[in-house]
């Protein structure tokens, strides 16, 4: 610190900041720089103390200026020096450097009370580099200063604000002296004036946590309320605008046309999509703190933009082919382009607030949120009716996808009100409900006309995700009866019709069911009309399914080639929506359950006979399992036990030890995933309680160990193995007494009796598995099982049983103390060291005397002097972070020994 308060020979520490930046020689740079990567380094170990001096902060911050000072960088390149870019850039190194340093000390969340000061002063001097960042003149705007200035240096310093706002903004915000308001001005500034998507991106995640601070504050001290937000008010309604402003083309044409639509990151959104997502978040965090400003901000910008969409009605002209849209100019049609994106962008933004109209504002907010549906619902309709998705345009490539977004957009954003749309229904059901009626009868107008195959397939499946969302979460119990339902059931159950693309035929089949399985609300059981509703559905589920039953007749025999491809499409088809709609009802009532399990009782039946005929067709095998899986975990009660087993028993008889080897070893990720899920559906039946199927546990675990494990055993793929384990983890678990038969006397007369044991070459098996997992290198399976000992350790006191302990607990402990000393699983030293302790707890006297000594001599490069330190050092403690520190200590100076013994020249003489 000295050394660069030296260099800069600084006067004091007030005049420093304003003073112009001193050129250095090449040398100083050099030193400096030193110096500071230096400071760096120590600031990112040493607490904050008073060892950091407020001349030392000073004299740093100076440092940082010289990233900020874009006349030193031109400066640099003054006659004479021969490397003038160079220097610029070494210049503009110390700033980034500086602000590294800066940053090191930010992210220090533990502050102690006479630092705090020091804080306020590193605050102010920032408020300055700040201000100066974003200074306006006649040479430079704000974006074009931050053009020329280093982008590591914009980086280091956006993080700089982050930990600010995040780690210390509830500190400084009390100060007096730190003017917050101002603070968050010149925020505003530099975030809207970032030269790069990144750093704007960045600079919004800033003020997402800004947000999530203040909504945190008001709900602490709901009596402060007002005054919080009167204070932040207007700062908070500039940039809901301006933010709002960013993500329209109407404001911010070229900027939003250099972002990317196509290419899909990590998370599956293009640049667009992220930015725009972004975007509304920060909209939305206002609208929870400031509902009724950033309502009237958005609500009217989107009218305009409606204005011109619902406009478009009048340049509709029939032509020979269909219709058409008469506008054609090329200024027109790229207004016309860019109202559209900005509609389909606010659609989206209004159906992110949904949220903010439900619950306990349901009522003080009702007429807002009543005005915006009822305009979605305007919109969607005359969309279905003009038919602008189908409509010709003078530049199809652009008009024709917009018109096609904003369709799709106001469906789901309509879908987003679901809920608003259902606590709506339970407030006025009993009396003058025709308003909400007509609200849901003119949405299903506009959906109808969309499900069709015809339909472009963005379209199609927001029409379905609305209709789904209607029958699901609303449920009015006249759905049934409105017209446009039932002409889309008429549709879905009409065979000569063309069916909808996989996904759309699974929504509409699932939405339609739903009207008929789920309860509605506000209804007693008396009203709920089960009898008409269960008839409906089996002759829904019998007309979807009408083709897969008659497979049955011709299952066995051979098919040519051609009509296996057509067999396998129908079972792919009806089995996944099937799938969908157990699914879709697997968490609701008995009687949703027993209805949807009569209607699909044949079809049940239909696929255990099919199953036998495709068992070497990995494919469909998969599909058919998926199914069985959904059905155990959703109707397993429903199906009764009788036929639970009959499939339990007809897939323990299919898959063979032939079968399963070909599966696992030969058909790839999909054969594996087939006995993955048949063994997932193994691990709903022995966690089922009571007897019912207890006598298929031999049989279970004789698959598992006799079959499947010496398969998968030496292989060093992870497949199959997680469930294989979950499933035997699952037996013990659930089936302990099959093992364990424990009286109540035995247990209240405590060492009178030992447990009897039963079943004990099954028990010693599966255990002997584990202990062969953790020799693998997969550090998730090892994981998973070492948690899976301790559960049973913790619920049925494993490590304590007599067989445990006198034939595997020090085989056990053995295994995991080399698993630490070899570093394989590093990364679960702590789970290492805990189930090592609660193993050797059991029997401590067993583990000093005979287990350490023994383990100690069987270790291999080390000789007997080194192994009598060891033991030496190993404290004979009980209590569990000593023990474990001990482990610890004894693994780490094990590993040291044999390095340095690896090191030593051959022939040297060890004493």
């Amino acid at each position: 610190g000295d050394l660069l308060s030296s260099l800069l020979q600084s006067p004091s520490a007030a005049k420093l900041l304003n003073q112009p930046i001193p050129i250095l020689d090449t040398d100083s740079e050099y030193v400096c720089s030193l110096a500071l990567e230096c400071l760096a380094h120590l600031f990112s170990w040493i607490p904050l103390s008073t060892s950091i001096t407020p001349s030392l902060l000073t004299t740093i911050f100076h440092f940082a200026r010289f990233g900020c000072d874009t006349r030193a960088r031109k400066m640099s390149s003054v006659n004479g020096s021969s490397h003038p870019s160079v220097l610029g850039q070494e210049r503009g190194r110390l700033g980034v450097l500086a602000m590294a340093c800066i940053n090191e000390l930010m992210s220090k969340n533990c502050v102690p009370m006479e630092f705090e000061e020091y804080l306020l002063r590193m605050f102010q001097q920032t408020f300055y580099l700040l201000q100066k960042i974003t200074r306006e003149n006649n040479a430079h705007t704000v974006k074009s200063r931050l053009e020329e200035l280093d982008e590591s240096y914009i980086e280091k310093f956006t993080d700089f604000l982050r930990l600010f706002v995040s780690v210390h903004l509830r500190r400084i915000e009390s100060y007096s002296q730190f003017p917050v308001v101002e603070f968050l001005a010149l925020l505003f500034k530099y975030t809207f004036h970032q030269p790069t998507h990144e750093g704007y991106f960045s600079c919004l995640d800033i003020w997402t946590l800004f947000l999530d601070y203040l909504t945190s504050k008001i709900k602490s001290r709901l009596a402060d309320k007002e005054a919080v937000l009167n204070r932040y008010e207007d700062a908070l309604v500039l940039l809901l605008t301006e933010v709002l402003n960013r993500i329209q083309f109407r404001y911010n044409q070229a900027q939003l046309e250099e972002l990317d639509d196509e290419t899909l990151d990590d998370d599956q959104q293009t640049e667009w999509q992220r930015y725009l997502r972004q975007s509304l978040e920060v909209v939305a965090k206002v609208m929870e703190l400031l509902p009724t400003h950033a309502f009237s901000t958005l609500f009217p910008v989107l009218q305009d933009n409606l204005e011109v969409y619902l406009g478009l009605q009048q340049f509709v002209v029939t032509s020979g082919t269909g219709h058409r849209l008469n506008i054609t100019a090329e200024n027109d049609c790229r207004r016309l382009h860019c109202s559209l994106r900005d509609l389909s962008s606010l659609l989206q933004a209004v159906g992110r607030l949904a949220e903010y109209f439900t619950g306990d504002v349901f009522a003080a907010r009702f007429n807002d949120a009543l005005t915006v549906v009822e305009r979605l619902v305007k919109v969607t309709l005359y969309g279905s009716q003009i038919k602008l998705y189908n409509i010709e345009t003078a530049v199809p490539s652009v008009l024709k996808p917009d018109l096609i977004d904003v369709h799709a957009q106001s469906l789901a954003a309509l879908q987003a009100y679901a809920h608003w749309l259902a606590q709506f229904y339970s407030e006025v059901h009993r009396q003058n409900p025709e308003q909400f009626i007509s609200l849901v009868s003119t949405a299903l107008e506009a959906i109808t006309p969309l499900i069709s195959s015809k339909v472009q397939e963005k379209l199609l499946l927001s029409a379905c995700h609305l209709l789904v969302s209607l029958a699901t979460t609303v449920r009015p119990v006249f759905l049934i009866s409105i017209p446009a339902v039932q002409k889309v059931f008429n549709r879905i159950t009409d065979t000569s019709a063309q069916r909808l693309p996989d996904k759309a035929q699974v929504l509409v089949c699932r939405a339609l069911s739903n009207v008929l399985l789920l309860p509605w609300p506000n209804l007693p059981e008396s009203e709920q009309q089960w009898a008409v509703r269960s008839t409906n559905h089996a002759s829904l589920v019998s007309a979807l399914t009408r083709d897969y039953r008659q497979l049955k007749a011709t299952a066995s025999l051979p098919q040519r080639k051609v009509q296996l491809e057509d067999t396998k499409v129908i079972i792919h088809q009806t089995l996944s929506v099937l799938e969908d709609i157990v699914e879709s009802i697997s968490g609701e009532s008995t009687k949703s359950r027993q209805i949807c399990y009569q209607s699909l009782q044949e079809s049940v039946q239909v696929s255990l006979a099919l199953f036998p005929a495709f068992i070497h067709q990995s494919d469909v095998t998969d599909e058919m399992l998926s199914f069985f899986l959904t059905l155990f975990q959703g109707l397993r009660v429903q199906m009764g036990v009788p036929f639970t087993e009959q499939i339990i028993q007809t897939f323990l008889n299919m898959f063979t030890r032939e079968q399963l080897a070909e599966s696992i070893l030969h058909e790839g990720s999909t054969g594996c995933r087939v006995v993955e899920k048949f063994l997932k559906i193994l691990q709903v039946v022995v966690q089922e309680p009571g007897q019912v199927f207890k006598p298929f546990l031999p049989s279970v675990i004789s698959l598992c160990m006799e079959q499947v494990y010496p398969i998968i055993a030496e292989r060093s793929s992870p497949d199959v193995k997680a469930e294989l384990f979950e499933l035997l983890f699952r037996v013990l678990h659930h089936n302990w007494r099959y093992f364990f038969k424990s009286s109540v006397l035995a247990s209240v007369q405590r060492g009178v009796a030992e447990e009897q044991m039963e079943n004990e070459a099954q028990f010693s098996a599966i255990m002997q598995a584990f202990g062969q997992s953790f020799l693998q290198p997969d550090i998730h399976l090892f994981k998973q099982n070492l948690f899976y000992l301790e559960t049973l350790n913790t619920k049925q006191k494993l490590y304590h049983k007599k067989i445990f302990r006198t034939t595997m607990l020090f085989q056990f402990v053995n295994v995991l103390l080399q698993v630490l000393v070899h570093k394989s699983h590093d990364l679960l030293q702590e789970e290492i060291g805990i189930a090592t302790y609660n193993m050797a707890s059991v029997d401590f006297d067993g583990f000093y005397s005979a287990f350490l000594p023994e383990f100690l001599a069987s270790c291999d490069g080390v000789d007997s002097n080194q192994k009598n330190v060891l033991g030496r050092n190993f404290k004979m403690d009980r209590d569990l972070p000593s023990f474990t520190q001990n482990v610890h200590r004894l693994v780490n100076d094990l590993r040291y020994y044999r390095l340095c013994n690896d090191s030593l020249p051959p022939g040297t003489v060890k004493l």
